[in-house]
């Protein structure tokens, strides 16, 4: 989010240099100064289980093919980023003096705002096979899908996509460039895994045995919610002084790489509002927006159908019975509805329904999202969601959502003119 608003500053600073207002002057006077405070005072931001995962397996892979010990290695993150992590707890197994097996870890650093798996060693385990097959599978404290409508099918290991492809091209990388076309066994294994699990929502989500190894962008960015709230203001506030005063908001990197890939529009251009939902309507109408589009995925925004406008899991849940709910306003049988209020995701519950009935709960849940945005807004801001599925896209939209799109297209227009 850092990087975010930092880019946003930047194109800020260049339009605003040309204005000659002096009240203008002095919107970026104190945007600026807000902002050198927020740069003294940020957090350090830390690296996911799939970055220790990935880090680890570049290692273990060059130690296979090499032979030497490796106790720092170098990894570009999903976004792009660079990071260069330290090795431990090497193992090198050899028979008739070829390397077999490479066992290492990697130590996870959630940064300045750490969570229950800062500190855990996460190992990759790699091994010679036969075939040309490089094999993932989770080993000891990685967790095991039970249940449909997770990023991983059931039975697979909990290691999400992005951690498996970036696993993936670290081992082909390092094969291509020692010449081996034969097959590898990666096994990623976290110990402490089990015992913290129990002190996640991963029992109730259907994932068993251990943890998940996570990340999207490969970077755990700090939640400190004061933090986090006075980003989102400075966002807004950015937003506002470059000329966007109809604003997009998205709660996170899902979001985001939704409305480039479905509308085109740049990450640079919305509001990251992480879970504060009614924070971040309740700052767009205190510094004047004319309106606020939200882009979510349903298993974020399915909680603003219920009035939730702090969707994190620690504050409310009541996914499945808010969508049970509208399923049984829409109609749905209710033995399909006590089905959904056993499903683990809202990907699951969509899986229950037929095209007319997804459609007709969705018009539901798009109803009661307009209302208590609304509600939440006292008349003062228009708003508008766009809710997706991560296997059907764009699944609903509230009444004014494409109106918003729109004046949102008409407004950049503007502005580059």
């Amino acid at each position: 989010m850092r990087k975010h608003f930092f880019s946003v500053y930047q194109k800020t600073a260049e339009r605003l240099s040309f204005v000659v207002s002096r009240d203008e002057i002095f919107v970026f006077g104190r945007l600026k100064k807000e902002i050198r405070q927020m740069e003294k005072t940020r957090l350090r931001a830390g690296y996911t289980t799939g970055t220790c995962a990935q880090a680890a397996t570049k290692a273990a892979v060059w130690m296979l093919f090499s032979g030497e010990k490796k106790e720092e290695v170098d990894v570009v993150l999903p976004k792009g980023k660079k990071l260069t992590l330290p090795v431990c707890e090497i193992e090198i197994k050899k028979k008739e003096k070829k390397v077999e097996r490479v066992v290492c870890a990697v130590r996870k650093d959630s940064g300045d705002d750490p969570d229950i798996t800062n500190g855990v060693l996460v190992y990759a385990s790699v091994t010679r096979k036969a075939g040309t097959e490089i094999e993932i599978d989770g080993g000891c404290g990685v967790g095991r899908v039970t249940k449909k409508g997770l990023d991983q099918p059931v039975g697979a290991a909990a290691i999400n996509q992005v951690p498996r492809r970036m696993i993936r091209k670290e081992a082909e990388e390092i094969c291509d460039r020692y010449g081996y076309e034969g097959g590898l066994e990666i096994i990623i294994s976290i110990p402490e895994g089990e015992q913290l699990a129990k002190k996640t929502f991963n029992p109730k989500l259907g994932i068993t045995g251990g943890i998940s190894v996570l990340g999207t962008s490969g970077v755990v960015e700090p939640m400190s919610e004061q933090a986090l709230i006075d980003t989102i203001r400075v966002e807004i506030q950015m937003q506002l002084a470059n000329g966007n005063g109809w604003l997009l908001a998205a709660p996170g990197n899902y979001g985001l790489d939704f409305l480039k890939e479905t509308y085109g529009i740049s990450p640079d251009r919305a509001v990251k509002c992480s879970n504060f939902v009614g924070e971040t309507i309740d700052l767009a109408a205190q510094y004047g927006a004319k309106g606020i589009l939200f882009a979510a995925h349903l298993g974020k925004f399915v909680k603003v159908a219920g009035g939730i406008m702090n969707t994190h899991s620690r504050c409310a849940d009541a996914r499945m019975e808010i969508f049970g709910a509208a399923g049984l306003r829409a109609g749905i049988d209710p033995a399909v509805i006590r089905k959904i209020l056993d499903c683990a995701t809202t990907e699951e519950a969509l899986e229950l329904l037929d095209r007319e009935e997804r459609d007709a709960v969705m018009s539901v849940l798009m109803e009661r999202m307009e209302y208590y945005l609304g509600w939440r807004t006292k008349g003062e801001l228009p708003t508008a969601a766009i809710v997706f599925s991560s296997g059907e896209g764009k699944i609903g939209e509230t009444a004014h959502a494409e109106e918003f799109l729109k004046k949102i297209a008409e407004n950049e227009e503007t502005i580059e003119k």
